[in-house]
């Protein structure tokens, strides 16, 4: 079976980003630099073959995945399974927050406990799960092409996790930043990692030359 190559991007930024707040299943718009970032994206995907472009259902990422979609001309197609992970209680809380009010919550978040699940949220474990079944029921579908999925930080962290064979408490070495492209290949054995955080097209020179 031919390799399904796939395209992964963190949405844009958001305010909430820039606040350090938990948006996990929370519907927050791009702020402007999300915008711009969504468009220098799609700028650097546009000569690219791409059968479809994934999005998770939540804004940020869907107004992503609407400039490159436009930009490739491929079908934009919405599926839930690439949402970020729900964070329950710690929802629209700070870093600073969480770890003045929820003391103990945050000592097993930050230890990356796999079975610890906030009130109302999803555990790493079961992220991990829908993340693996999500991707393997896309990518199955277009052997031998190239899809791209535009998700979040918690979804990129995982098919990270998936490609380099590491587990959920591993330490992250890596980056998840907005709107950066990252590569994998996906066979009926699982990812490979290609490229990761590729930001040339965010330099400040891209910025310039789209600002003059």
């Amino acid at each position: 079976m031919d390799a399904t190559r796939i395209v992964a991007i963190r949405h844009g930024e958001t305010a909430w980003n820039v606040d350090t707040r938990i948006q996990g299943h929370l519907d927050i718009p791009l702020n402007d630099t999300g915008l711009w970032q969504a468009r220098q994206v799609a700028r650097a995907l546009a000569g690219e073959p791409v059968a479809t472009v994934y999005t998770s259902d939540l804004q940020r990422a869907h107004a992503t995945a609407q400039a490159v979609a436009h930009s490739t001309g491929a079908p934009l197609v919405t599926h839930t399974g690439l949402r970020e992970r729900s964070f329950g209680h710690f929802q629209g809380r700070t870093f600073a927050e969480i770890e003045t009010e929820l003391p103990e919550d945050a000592l097993r978040w930050r230890k990356r406990d796999p079975q610890y699940t906030p009130d109302g949220g999803e555990s790493l474990t079961t992220l991990r799960d829908r993340i693996e079944r999500t991707v393997t029921a896309l990518a199955s579908a277009h052997a031998g092409e190239q899809i791209v999925m535009v998700a979040h930080g918690g979804v990129l962290d995982v098919l990270y996790r998936l490609a380099t064979r590491q587990d959920l408490q591993a330490p992250r070495t890596w980056q998840l930043a907005n709107a950066a492209i990252n590569r994998l290949l996906w066979t009926p054995d699982g990812l490979t990692l290609i490229g990761w955080a590729d930001t040339q097209h965010l330099d400040d020179a891209a910025r310039d030359e789209t600002h003059t």
